[in-house]
């Protein structure tokens, strides 16, 4: 644990989930090129990693690597692409918003119920990329039904404000 202002980090039962590979693919389109992208939240095993740095730089820093949000900051990047914590999901919005630089943050669409978002974003142009169906996080939950849907919570990425995308997750 933290003390003072620094923020806490969960170890919540649905914390370490993690994106499929068909969860990143939606944002890949809309990545400029020559951007170098910052995962703060992401492992060298992350699907984000993997996919990005397929065509752009890509540096990830997750809390296990000592690399902590709320302190660290590489040194050059242009746009954040990740999945953060669920929990205290305020905490990380504000400090992704103070870097005033472009951000495409997973978050579970019941955030848009929460009194946060429409605070953080009064000022600030909300953009979301939604999908079409639910995604499912690794590792799968116990419960087979998913009980949310997600979407890229946006601040000066997208071209629009609302797009909306297919996701195709893998057959089974």
């Amino acid at each position: 644990m933290k003390d003072g202002n620094k923020i806490l980090y969960s170890k919540g039962k649905n914390d370490e989930r993690y994106t499929p590979n068909y969860g990143v693919l939606p944002i890949l389109k809309y990545i400029p090129e020559k951007a170098v992208i910052w995962c703060p939240f992401d492992t060298a095993d992350s699907e984000f990693v993997k996919e990005i740095s397929k065509t752009n730089r890509c540096i990830c820093s997750h809390i296990d690597y000592g690399l902590d949000f709320f302190t660290y900051e590489p040194p050059e990047w242009d746009i954040i692409i990740s999945n953060p914590p669920f929990t205290n999901k305020r905490k990380f919005f504000e400090r992704a918003l103070q870097f005033n630089k472009p951000f495409a943050l997973l978050m579970s669409n019941t955030w848009l119920n929460d009194s946060a978002p429409k605070q953080l974003f009064k000022e600030k142009d909300l953009q979301l990329l939604m999908f079409d169906r639910r995604m499912e996080f690794l590792p799968a939950m116990k419960e087979k039904k998913i009980t949310f849907s997600s979407s890229f919570y946006c601040w000066n990425f997208l071209p629009k404000q609302i797009i909306m995308e297919t996701l195709t997750p893998p057959q089974r």
